[in-house]
């Protein structure tokens, strides 16, 4: 059964399907591995265990019985734990909602139930998922599974769901991404994950960071599975007036392997030029074998970079306090102190500031959509670094000393900021051992040409593939 944690969701489903496993068993193997090896790990808040038997159990009975079946029958996941489950706490990370029992799911969470998906429970994450290095002082911080000798950041603030699946804890999770909290732990834990087109997934009954800039998207072990997870969460909600009507296409049918005329624009000017020696020359590489694999690949710049780092905190900063701004008045103490440092900052932008870094956002997604207007995907590192040790601050780069929670984000932030697609998968290790990723970014709601290219790539690679040694 130990093969069972590391088989991807697509061939669960399929399994499931053909009864050639059942979800009780696939179920019992996952909390198995949980039981064994979370409290190392510390992957999750709160393991839903007996409710998790309870839906396998009733999902081999119509299984059994001949009834329809959803896309994810039987397949667990686990959720960031500020995706509200209905009788399950929902703590956010934090000590303020320690207790807190939401009355009914999440859209997000329904969607994945009504598809057969089967809970395992509720995963760590930075506290309110405000700070890249996934970072908890209240529940513990994740260990990032990669580096069984030094305690590593698993990269935030979607950390417990990075290292759930990247150590067969689950086989796929949802993150939610204000400034690259999907696409970071993807990167740093070796695994896959797509912030999806801001619009394209519902965030009713999630709690929010920033409302302009969150993003919900599945984290998995391959592309394919994301695209298997999205087919169930994608689609417009009522219940969430930003969500998109445009129709949702099957995902899956978008995956040929083949990128034969596709166009990439690589993204050297400030992306590539300021990544990590190893980072840069494994983004490279990853881009001859793209053309080798029959892609076109030219140089791309986007404007105001440099400029977007402080707009984007602009807009962060003040809807995150407006969120928070009663509790981190009664309850200030009651927050890790990084993440009340932060809270406190949105009180000093100007309502200027914001509206012009609002004009901004407009001009940057305009140069990004001008971009993509002559190619498919545009590539970039996900992160211009690994995983650092936890309590590290700064990391040197090229021989220049960089703080490490700013080159975190420094290349996902963008694309939350413009609202276009972007998914992270593996392209490679450091000559220490630890994950590189790679992003592509799409045109807006064209997930399917990114999950294509995501694909391909690792059809014809296996870095997607490896395990890490704390598994």
């Amino acid at each position: 059964m130990a093969d069972l944690v590391f088989t991807s969701m697509v061939d669960l489903a399929r399994m499931i399907a053909t009864k050639e496993v059942s979800p009780v068993e696939v179920t019992k193997a996952h909390l198995d591995r949980i039981a064994a090896r979370d409290a190392e790990l510390r992957a999750y808040i709160t393991v839903c265990a007996e409710a998790a038997r309870e839906a396998a159990r009733a999902a081999e009975a119509e299984l059994m019985s001949g009834r329809p079946l959803g896309p994810l029958h039987g397949v667990p996941v686990a959720l960031k734990d500020l995706v509200n489950t209905a009788g399950i706490r929902t703590t956010g990370g934090s000590k303020i909602l320690g207790d807190a029992v939401p009355a009914q799911d999440a859209t997000v969470a329904a969607r994945l139930r009504a598809a057969g998906a089967v809970l395992l429970g509720k995963l760590n994450m930075h506290e309110f998922a405000y700070g890249p290095e996934g970072l908890n002082a209240h529940y513990g911080t994740s260990r990032n599974p990669w580096d069984a000798a030094t305690a590593r950041i698993p990269g935030g603030s979607s950390s417990g769901s990075g290292v759930a699946v990247a150590a067969g804890l689950a086989p796929g999770a949802l993150g939610s991404d204000t400034g690259g909290s999907i696409r970071i732990p993807a990167s740093l834990c070796g695994i896959t994950g797509l912030k999806p087109t801001y619009g394209r997934v519902s965030r009713a009954g999630v709690l929010p960071l920033s409302w302009s800039l969150d993003h919900i998207g599945p984290m998995t072990r391959s592309a394919a599975d994301c695209a298997l997870m999205l087919r169930c969460l994608a689609g417009y909600d009522a219940a969430d007036p930003t969500s998109s009507v445009l129709p949702t296409p099957e995902y899956g049918a978008a995956l040929t392997g083949d990128v034969k005329g596709l166009r990439v624009g690589l993204l050297r000017a400030f992306f590539l030029e300021s990544a990590a020696p190893e980072v840069r020359e494994t983004v490279e590489r990853a881009a001859r074998a793209l053309e080798g694999l029959g892609a076109t690949v030219d140089e791309v710049a986007l404007p105001h970079m440099d400029d977007m780092a402080g707009a984007s905190s602009a807009i962060l900063a003040p809807e995150a306090l407006a969120y928070h701004a009663e509790w981190l008045r009664t309850r200030a103490a009651d927050y890790q102190p990084d993440v009340a440092s932060r809270l406190r900052m949105g009180a000093f932008v100007t309502g200027v500031q914001y509206v012009r870094a609002q004009q901004l956002r407009t001009v940057v997604r305009d140069a990004v959509d001008a971009a993509l207007a002559r190619r498919d995907v545009l590539l970039a590192p996900s992160t211009p670094i690994a995983a650092t040790p936890v309590g590290d601050t700064e990391i040197s780069i090229g021989g220049v000393t960089a703080d490490v929670r700013a080159s975190l984000i420094r290349f996902t932030r963008p694309f939350n900021f413009s609202g276009h697609p972007a998914c992270s998968v593996p392209c490679g290790l450091t000559s220490g051992g630890l994950p590189i990723g790679m992003q592509f970014v799409g045109r807006p709601f064209d997930e399917a040409t990114v999950l294509r290219v995501a694909d391909a790539w690792q059809r014809a690679t296996d870095w997607h593939a490896r395990r890490p040694p704390m598994a």
